[in-house]
């Protein structure tokens, strides 16, 4: 029986070396992709005030879109989870804070709650690449077309999906951008849409460019430059007028720490507070900012609010107060904002944050819950209420803290209002990049809306911001500061008030059906 031959040694052979390098590199490659990708995500919170380069969406999504060009459809579903687990992970870890310091959580319970929600979020990013591979195979229309509408739609969908999570739409990082001048007429989803639009045409061009097809290559560099130079032509496109005279606002900012905000001994220093700073204010009108005090309305208006009221009217002085508000019944109560000492100008909170101000799922979530120790967390939304207050002349649009992020909301109380007011308390959420981020939605609001933005917050970031969302004055953080400043109130209407989300969707729409090869370009 013959034996079978000796096995070499290749231990110190150049053939045996390259198997491991090439075992190592098939190993190793996707563990790299992956770990870019999520990179990718995280640098991409830089866009974002308070960083605000607004360039960096352009580097960071060339490599996401680099992936999604060739992927299948599985593969962009779980390189778009990575990418948004960045993306969202770095950009709104912040929620650990309101639930660890203000909670009563463990830290280490805290850190999984908020890990649990950010990896809920990210798959909206799944989603974009998923939907936007399946539909064609074709590179090019991927880039072009499908790709950017997906974008656009699943940061829409975020808006509403369980009662929607907006934050951080890619359209907010353009906010001191060329592509900043379509916020007037696509919104905020539109910008994001058409930034993806010029991110993908670049793409394009570059990769043309590689394959030495110079023709086309340029074709499409020239496309992605498009849209910047229409933003900068239209940044000087006058949607709206003046209206009437300008106001003097002042925005009275305790900076009253929130741990001890809602201790019952805390109520007393906190009405002092407020009725010193308020009578040494210089504003025609005076805003406080959200649950400014910590009590019921009918516990102080009487011998607080009311007497106070008065003693401003004689100055000829209006005071806009944050504070909930029990319905009658003693049932349900409501976050709102009342114009002190008028009687019927108030608002109710209507789009109310889960599990901060009312709990989803109360009747089976509820005992589970109660161990979250948020004062006033069982809030009801304000049904059927006008977002507009009457001050004087004109007509204020009320919003309160998060109900800014949402610009179809906000768009109801145009083109009646001439001015809009946000009541806002981020102390929730500490020193982190939660109050500069919502600034930035603050100033899409108003450059969506065409009209000037009165920010009243308890920590800051308070700002007055114009009707182009620039920011005339600001409030430095947990400050205790009283801002005055002038705003100028605004008429007409923006084509994003006359038609709010649903041009921009219909579009986005049309343009995943035309990237469908059996109905469009194949």
């Amino acid at each position: 029986m013959n034996k079978p031959p000796p096995i070499p040694n290749m231990s110190k052979s150049w053939l045996y070396k390259i198997y491991w390098f090439y075992k190592i590199y098939k190993i190793g490659k996707p563990i790299a992709i992956a770990f870019l990708t999520f990179s990718f995500g995280a640098i991409s919170v830089l866009a974002f005030a308070p960083f605000s380069w607004y360039l960096v969406p352009i580097i960071t999504l060339m490599w996401l879109l680099r992936i999604w060009k060739d992927s299948n459809p599985l593969t962009a579903l779980q390189q778009g989870w990575l990418f948004g687990l960045g993306f969202m992970g770095f950009g709104v870890f912040w929620l650990r804070i309101s639930i660890s310091q203000f909670g009563g959580v463990d830290a280490l319970l805290a850190t999984i709650s908020t890990i649990m929600f950010i990896t809920v979020v990210a798959a909206f990013f799944s989603f974009a690449g998923w939907l936007s591979c399946y539909l064609t195979k074709n590179p090019v229309i991927r880039l072009s077309i499908t790709i950017p509408a997906a974008w656009g739609l699943m940061e829409w969908m975020r808006s509403w999906v369980l009662t929607g999570f907006p934050w951080l739409a890619l359209g907010y990082s353009q906010i001191d951008s060329p592509l900043r001048s379509f916020a007037p007429i696509f919104g905020v989803y539109g910008i994001s849409w058409i930034l993806m639009l010029s991110i993908g045409w670049l793409m394009l061009g570059i990769v043309y460019w590689y394959q030495k097809c110079r023709a086309q290559a340029i074709k499409w560099l020239i496309m992605a430059l498009l849209p910047w130079a229409i933003g900068w032509i239209l940044a000087n496109a006058a949607w709206v007028v003046p209206y009437g005279k300008s106001l003097q606002i002042s925005i009275i900012q305790p900076s009253i720490p929130q741990a001890i905000k809602w201790e019952p001994q805390q109520l007393i220093p906190t009405l002092k507070t407020y009725r010193q700073m308020t009578r040494e204010a210089k504003g025609s009108l005076i805003i406080w900012p959200e649950t400014a005090i910590p009590a019921f309305l009918h516990q102080v208006e009487k011998h607080f609010l009311l007497p106070l009221a008065q003693e401003l009217a004689n100055r000829n002085v209006k005071l806009l107060v944050g504070v909930p508000v029990l319905d009658p019944d003693g049932k349900r109560y409501y976050n709102g904002a009342v114009l002190a000492g008028v009687p019927n100008a108030f608002y109710y909170k209507r789009h109310l944050v889960p599990f901060g101000e009312f709990l989803p799922f109360r009747k089976w979530l509820g005992p589970f819950l109660d161990f979250l120790q948020i004062p006033m967390s069982n809030f009801a939304p304000g049904i059927k209420q006008s977002t507009n207050i009457q001050i004087n002349n004109h007509i204020a649009g009320i919003s309160i803290c998060y109900e800014d992020a949402f610009g179809a909301e906000v768009r109801t109380a145009l083109p009646k209002a001439t001015f809009l007011v946000n009541l806002s308390n981020d102390a929730w959420f500490g020193d982190s990049l939660a109050p500069h981020q919502h600034l930035e939605i603050a100033r899409m609001r108003a450059l969506e809306m065409g009209r000037p933005l009165v920010r009243a917050t308890n920590s800051g970031i308070s700002a007055l911001i114009d009707a182009a969302g620039q920011v005339q004055t600001a409030s430095k953080l947990f400050a205790k500061t009283t801002l005055t400043g002038t705003i100028q109130p605004m008429q007409g209407t923006t084509l994003f008030v006359y038609w709010g989300n649903s041009m921009v969707i219909i579009l986005m729409c049309i343009s995943l059906i035309g990237g469908i090869p059996k109905f469009g370009v194949s």
